[in-house]
């Protein structure tokens, strides 16, 4: 299933969801009004993607979502660049 960002027209909230193709959008999370709008996305900037990339490799590491990979592996996973 896709993410979509979507922007909610009673609200203002903008929020992202997973939904199947041809699904209908969902309710806005803060105001629960179905009057949403599909959004544009934005990308990360090109020179800050593997930045962002070994940060939320980090951060899954503190948290133990790692905890599956060897020492070497970890410690290969989570090499700074």
């Amino acid at each position: 299933m896709p993410l979509y960002d979507y922007h909610c027209s009673a609200c203002g909230h903008g929020f992202e969801a997973l939904v199947r193709a041809g699904a209908t959008p969902p309710a806005c999370p803060a105001c629960g009004s179905a009057a949403v709008d599909k959004a544009l996305s934005r990308i990360a900037p090109a020179g800050k993607i593997e930045a962002i990339r070994m940060s939320n490799r980090r951060a899954a590491a503190a948290a133990g979502h790692l905890s599956h990979f060897s020492p070497a592996e970890r410690k290969k996973l989570l090499k700074e660049r």
